[in-house]
């Protein structure tokens, strides 16, 4: 009864049986027969239900003990590796129940010098998912495989090989300590991974045979690429969150300098905050204060710490504070330090002003940096899904300080093109906030062109921008707009309707979510032509769009209850709750239909913010339900904004009166209308 008539099946062996014969033949004393049972197991291993079916005998077992043996480096350990991953993929057996000699096995794969181009990608993600799920096994992985090894892995060609080991390289720095974090990191920056990542260099060429073989310490073939960033191919979107999470992990060594006051009885910072002054009011402090008395030479440190644009008498009480704590002293001293002649001018300069238009050093720094760290998220915890990092921060060493240096600059500029005084203060740090905000927003690939952009961005250009957006977003408020307004409403509610079903037609490719929050898997899902069935199936990583009578699930329409969104998809619920979950909130929505007498979900995680809109316009509007995403908002009020300005081009420069004209009252007689009944000779 639960099969719809017209319905096209496909006949297959039971799950059970066809597991019985893979993993017979897996067995088999033969080669080639073991070779193709691995080859018909690795298509079936998706299958949840199969793979129930092979784990329940004893196949993961078998899958290990072929990889541990390893009798072929070539193509059967690549099979056998694929299908033991897709096995364990279904979370039915724990990665913590691997035993310590096969992943030392695995790891000897990732670390050998002579292997089949194909294996290492795939023993690079095996030790990843290890590492995500096992703290235990996760430290055996970082002992067995050198930081120095996966640096020669990050300088390949091979697109799958660089994400793989850069995909490593995060999980065992997000599992490592502070203090063990720290002690990498720096390592690797010495071992120049910033420049694999960003500059020009050469690199070893895997050809695109999966059959290339290579010893690590000679070049097979030579080729001179753009790495990483600036490479010729489009870069992954699993490369990029992999970015984003070293970015944010090399920002997080930040936190705990922004968590520390500054000790006013620590002679280290008091020595720090001294040497600050002195290389602003050195030559001054020597000429007026050789041979001065203490409380001269006091009251004299107390004056030009003021100049510096301290607000206590005692700077280290303007350092308590946290954020920024001993952070934003770093900056300041890493300023007066790597641009001295900049640090000059920018408090002599201050000190020559009028004491209510000084832009005081200090007390910018400190609520620079809070702004900083608010920006770059230094302190937060790393999203799982999140792509947005800078290519800024790969371009040098010491990034963070170097923005400082940038934006500092910035504030002295714009504090001057205000003609701000004290009490334009919080003012000044709002319009720096914006500018820097809009500039890294356009993801400047170096610091240099950071600082042109920014600096073009000047306080009457941030003026002309707010006034457009206003201009953009308020329109005018006239009643007679108003109410012209209200009647286009309904016909460009339903253009955008239209709009989001073709959206929906067209289809997207989704990302699945497993149980450790990986993103390796795709499907596609879109609405058939006539509106009345959602089709959807499984799709490989880089392969084009499926054709709609290629795609094997069917969920009509009409057998949709209702649509979720965010906490109320079930497929979020689960995962418990948290700070990590928030991106997957604002992304995840799902179907429940009619499943026979169940309830059943269709469950999804959007791309982006963009598409969440507007799929879930797209499927209200396909249920009979409002549209209410933010981006109908918007687009209707673009629409609603063009469409009243053409109609109103006639009127320009014509007043709109508030209140319509008054009706004149009606003539005492009609003589003047025409008769037309009378005919005209």
């Amino acid at each position: 009864m639960e099969i719809k008539n017209g319905s096209i099946l496909c006949l297959s062996t039971a799950p059970d049986l066809e597991a019985q014969q893979v993993l017979g033949g897996l067995q088999s004393a033969s080669r080639e027969g073991c070779y193709q049972a691995l080859k018909n197991l690795v298509p079936l291993a998706s299958d949840m239900t199969f793979a129930q079916e092979v784990i329940s005998r004893d196949g993961l077992q078998r899958l290990s003990t072929i990889i541990e043996n390893g009798d072929d480096l070539g193509e059967m350990l690549a099979l056998g590796l694929t299908a033991f991953l897709e096995l364990m993929e279904h979370g039915v057996v724990s990665w913590e129940t691997l035993s310590i000699p096969f992943v030392r096995k695995v790891v000897s794969y990732v670390n050998m010098n002579l292997m089949d181009a194909s294996v290492q990608p795939l023993a690079l993600r095996l030790l990843e998912s290890v590492t995500l799920s096992s703290p235990a096994l996760g430290q055996l992985v970082k002992s067995e495989v050198p930081l120095d090894r996966l640096l020669v892995h990050l300088q390949v060609v091979n697109q799958q090989l660089q994400t793989k080991a850069m995909a490593l390289l995060t999980a065992l720095l997000q599992g490592a300590s502070t203090a063990e974090r720290k002690h990498m990191l720096d390592y690797l920056w010495k071992r120049n991974l910033r420049q694999f990542i960003y500059k020009v260099g050469w690199a070893r060429s895997r050809g695109p045979s999966s059959r290339s073989f290579f010893p690590s310490d000679s070049y097979s073939s030579l080729a001179v690429f753009q790495n990483i960033i600036h490479s010729a191919a489009p870069m992954g979107d699993e490369m990029a969150h992999h970015l984003y999470v070293l970015q944010a992990l090399t920002l997080g060594l930040l936190e705990p300098r922004m968590r520390t006051p500054l000790d006013p009885y620590n002679q280290e910072e008091r020595e720090r905050l001294q040497a600050l002054r002195q290389a602003a009011f050195e030559p001054e402090g020597e000429s007026s204060g050789t041979g001065l008395s203490a409380d001269r030479r006091r009251s004299l440190c107390v004056r030009e710490f003021r100049k510096l644009g301290f607000s206590n008498s005692n700077p280290a009480q303007d350092l308590e504070r946290v954020p920024p704590g001993l952070l934003a002293l770093d900056n300041m001293l890493y300023f007066s330090k790597h641009a001295p002649s900049a640090y000059s001018r920018f408090v002599l300069e201050n000190s020559s002003r009028e004491d209510k238009h000084e832009c005081p050093f200090a007390k910018s720094s400190i609520q620079l940096t809070v702004v900083l760290c608010e920006l770059l998220h230094v302190g937060e915890p790393c999203s799982e899904t999140a792509q947005d990092f800078s290519p800024m921060f790969f371009s040098q060493d010491h990034s963070f300080h170097e923005l400082f240096c940038v934006a500092i600059q910035l504030l002295n500029k714009t504090w001057k093109e205000m003609r701000a005084t004290q009490e334009d203060f919080d003012k000044v740090m709002q319009v720096v906030r914006e500018q820097l905000a809009r500039t890294l927003a356009l993801k400047p690939t170096s610091l240099e062109l950071f600082r042109t952009k920014v600096n073009v961005l000047s306080y009457g250009e941030v003026l002309r921008l707010r006034q457009t957006e206003r201009l953009h977003q308020e329109g005018t408020l006239a009643p007679p707009i108003l109410e012209l307004r209200e009647k286009l409403k309904p016909q460009l509610m339903g253009l955008i309707r239209q709009q989001r079903l073709l959206r929906l037609c067209e289809g997207m490719l989704f990302r699945k979510i497993s149980s450790r929050r990986r993103q390796d898997k795709l499907w596609f899902c879109c609405l058939s032509p006539n509106h009345k069935v959602l089709q959807y199936g499984d799709v490989e990583e880089g392969a084009n769009p499926p054709t709609l009578e290629s795609l094997p699930e069917q969920l009509p329409v009409a057998d949709i209850r209702a649509l979720l969104m965010g906490k109320d998809c079930p497929h979020v619920r689960e995962k418990g709750s948290g700070k990590q979950n928030k991106d997957l909130y604002e992304l995840a929505f799902s179907i429940s239909y009619d499943h026979g007498e169940e309830e059943a979900y269709l469950n999804f995680i959007a791309p982006s913010k963009r598409d969440f809109y507007l799929w879930t316009d797209g499927l209200s509007a396909l249920l009979g339900s409002t549209m209410g995403s933010e981006q109908t908002r918007l687009d209707l009020e673009q629409l609603l904004t063009m469409e009243t300005k053409l109609r109103l081009l006639e009127l320009e420069n014509v007043p709109i009166p508030e209140q319509p004209p008054p009706v004149p009252p009606p003539p005492t007689n009609f003589n003047f209308c025409y008769d037309f009944s009378i005919t005209e000779p």
